[in-house]
C-alpha cells in the first residue's frame, strides 16, 4: 500500500516537473524569438505596406504648407504688430483687424506682399517669398479670423534620388578632389592659418560684436521701419536724419536700440536678440552715414 503510494507521488512529480519545464520552454522560445526579431520589414514599391495608416494617422502640417509662420513672424512682424508701430494692427486685437478681416484673406495677403500705406511690401524684408509671407500673415491672423489652408497640398512630391546613391557618387569625386591637393596647397593652408591666428591676436580689443554679421539683423529685425521710416524711424542712408542721433554718441544709440525710445521697441521687438546683435545691427546702419 505504501509502495502504491510512493509510486502515484512520484508520477505526479514528474508530471508537474514535466508541465513546468514545457511552460519555461516556451517562455524562453517567446524571448529569444522577440530578440531576433528584425528591427525593419522590407516594402518593395507596389506593396501596402500600411503607409496609407501611416500617412492618416500623421499629424497634419502647420498651416502655411510646412512653413514655420510663427518663426517668421517672430523675426519680421513682430517688431510693429506687438508694439502697435506706424498704426499696424497688434496681434490678436480683435477691434483693430475688424474693418481688413471684412476686407477677407486675399487682400490682406495682397497688402501683406505687395505693401499697403505704411506697410512695407513683405514686411521689409525682400528675401521672403509669397509663400512664406502668406505663413507668416496666417500666424498674425489666426487668433481673430479662421484662416484658408495653405500650401498646395495638390502638388506631386518631387522624387528624390536614395540618399545612399547620392552619397556613393559624391563620395569618389570628393576622394579624388582630395588627391588632387598638391603639397605647395597645404603649405599655404598653413600659412592662411596662421595669418588668422596673428588677425585674432591682434583684434583682442575689438568690441564683442565686431563679428556678428549686423547686416543679417538689420535685414531680419530693422529693415520694415528704418527702411520705409515708419513711426518716424530714421530711413538708413539718410544722413539728415541721423545727424542729432549721432551727436548723442554710440552708447546712447546702443542704450535706444536695446532697451527701446519712444516709438522704438526694445531690440527692434525681437526679444531674442542678444545685445551683442543689436549693436551690430546698429552699427551697420551708422555706417551708411558716416
Amino acid at each position: 500500500m505504501k509502495s502504491s503510494k510512493l509510486i502515484m507521488g512520484c508520477l505526479t512529480t514528474l508530471g508537474l516537473t514535466a508541465g513546468l519545464a514545457t511552460a519555461q520552454a516556451n517562455v524562453d522560445r517567446d524571448a529569444i524569438a522577440e530578440r531576433l526579431k528584425p528591427a525593419g520589414q522590407l516594402c518593395l514599391q507596389g506593396e501596402d505596406c500600411g503607409t496609407a495608416a501611416s500617412a492618416d494617422a500623421a499629424p497634419a502640417a502647420a498651416n502655411g504648407g510646412g512653413i514655420d509662420g510663427g518663426d517668421i513672424y517672430n523675426r519680421v512682424c513682430m517688431a510693429c504688430h506687438e508694439t502697435g508701430a506706424a498704426g499696424a494692427p497688434v496681434r490678436s486685437d480683435e477691434d483693430a483687424w475688424a474693418a481688413r478681416i471684412d476686407q477677407g484673406w486675399d487682400t490682406l495677403l495682397d497688402h501683406s506682399i505687395n505693401g499697403f500705406n505704411a506697410m512695407p511690401a513683405r514686411g521689409g524684408n525682400p528675401n521672403l517669398s509669397d509663400d512664406e509671407v502668406a505663413a507668416a500673415t496666417a500666424y498674425l491672423m489666426e487668433p481673430v479670423m479662421d484662416v484658408p489652408e495653405l500650401g498646395g497640398g495638390d502638388e506631386a512630391p518631387v522624387e528624390e534620388a536614395p540618399a545612399e546613391e547620392a552619397a556613393a557618387e559624391e563620395a569618389p569625386a570628393a576622394d579624388e578632389a582630395q588627391a588632387e591637393v598638391p603639397a605647395e596647397e597645404e603649405a599655404t593652408a598653413d600659412e592662411a592659418a596662421d595669418d588668422a591666428a596673428a588677425e585674432v591676436s591682434a583684434s583682442d580689443d575689438e568690441p564683442s560684436h565686431a563679428g556678428i554679421d549686423g547686416e543679417a539683423i538689420y535685414n531680419q529685425a530693422c529693415m520694415a521701419c528704418h527702411m520705409t521710416g515708419a513711426a518716424g524711424a530714421p530711413i538708413k542712408g539718410d544722413a539728415d536724419a541721423w545727424g542729432a542721433r549721432l551727436e548723442q554718441g554710440m552708447e546712447t544709440l546702443y542704450d535706444h536700440s536695446i532697451n527701446g525710445f519712444n516709438a522704438m521697441p526694445a531690440k527692434g521687438g525681437n526679444m531674442s536678440l542678444s545685445d551683442d546683435d543689436v549693436k551690430a545691427a546698429v552699427d551697420f546702419m551708422v555706417e551708411a552715414v558716416e
